[in-house]
């Protein structure tokens, strides 16, 4: 599945000793950016510590499948349910991550008996990876027209042969589910989202105070914290050149994000092993595709991503603390057919490996009643 060569390992640790340091911020820890301490720390790890033959292994022994789905291949793992009726659920990554971090969630949902759970609620599990992520190729065109939601659809439906599935997603792929549902719902018994589509349009004195103040944080995390995203979306392979080149500056644009995003107070080891984190980076650079994994910032902000306008499924909201936004229901329930929104005492925003039993207790209770 994946091979890496000694070749290539060697290559990755010689670049990693040989890192280039910038000259040192008069800032304290992570107030600049990634805390260089923080940093060092754990390229010196990666150079000379980290077993990644212990990992590719790992990631070798994951049940993956690959279609070609219209001339598209597509890469996906797949996890049967252990009831003989499991309802298929399509789960949809976002960035930075990858179908890596969706297993231990993945399990739980295809075998609920080995957690404390009904095998009567059990799913198959579909994990497929965003073309331009990991193992499936990056879309040769920006105006392909298969848009992400249609390939899953046609990977559920026609390939597998599904007539009938669920779906969640979160960041990326909370768009991604929305559209799936938009397009499809006859094929969709619900959708479950950690994130969701803002309105086309409403009227300003329409919005409630939770709606205002929802507008107003959004607002201010986008000046604060959304550089990011503002350099994906506009000149992504400009970014591409530095952080395909240098795996220590490919870890720490991942790595600020792990730290910032997730419930970890400060702390990013106290929700990441530093093994985790180093395999998500390892994954990007074995395969070469952070500069792939940027295109869908950047074709939304050309307007080439067709806007959520609204679904009609049964729509359940779960909104971890510590994820990028808090949209209050009523919010959700101008794009959305909400039936079900909980706010949960704990997680952000990579909440299937913080919290994978909290998310999967709460898909499990949603979709119960929609089987």
């Amino acid at each position: 599945m994946l091979t890496v060569s000694d070749a290539e390992l060697g290559e990755l640790r010689n670049r990693l000793a040989g890192t280039r340091w910038p000259a040192p911020w008069p800032v304290p820890g992570w107030s600049a950016g990634t805390d260089p301490g923080e940093l060092r720390r754990l390229v010196a790890h990666w150079a000379s510590g980290y077993d990644w033959r212990a990992h590719e292994a790992a990631i070798n022994a994951l049940p993956h499948h690959f279609a070609d789905i219209a001339g598209t291949p597509v890469h996906y793992l797949r996890f049967d349910g252990e009831a003989p009726d499991a309802l298929p659920i399509v789960l949809i990554n976002g960035w930075p991550s990858s179908f890596l971090e969706l297993t231990a969630f993945a399990r739980r949902l295809a075998t609920p008996s080995e957690h404390g759970g009904s095998a009567a609620d059990s799913f198959t599990v579909i994990v497929p990876s965003l073309p331009g992520f990991a193992f499936s190729p990056q879309r040769p065109s920006l105006t392909d027209p298969l848009p992400t939601h249609e390939l899953w659809h046609r990977l559920m439906h026609e390939e597998l042969g599904f007539s009938r599935y669920a779906a969640h997603g979160g960041d990326l792929g909370a768009g991604i589910t929305s559209r799936l549902a938009e397009a499809h719902p006859e094929a969709l018994a619900g959708i479950h989202l950690l994130a969701v589509a803002g309105p086309v349009s409403y009227d300003d004195e329409s919005l409630t105070p939770a709606e205002r103040a929802h507008l107003d944080a959004v607002a201010d995390w986008s000046a604060k914290e959304g550089a990011y995203q503002h350099q994906q979306s506009t000149r992504p392979v400009t970014l591409a050149y530095g952080l395909a080149d240098s795996p220590a500056g490919l870890l720490a644009w991942m790595l600020e994000k792990y730290r910032a995003w997730s419930d970890c107070g400060g702390d990013v080891s106290s929700r990441f092993s530093d093994d985790f984190l180093l395999t998500q980076a390892s994954l990007y650079w074995f395969t070469n595709t952070i500069s792939s994994s940027f295109q869908p910032y950047y074709e939304y902000g050309e307007n080439l991503t067709r806007r959520v306008e609204r679904v009609e499924v049964p729509t359940a909201v779960a909104l971890f603390p510590a994820d990028l936004a808090q949209p209050p229901r009523s919010w959700a329930e101008r794009t959305y057919h909400v039936t079900r929104y909980t706010t949960m005492p704990r997680g952000g925003h990579f909440a299937a490996w913080e919290e994978p039993g909290l998310l999967a207790d709460d898909v499990t209770a949603f979709f119960r009643d929609l089987r």
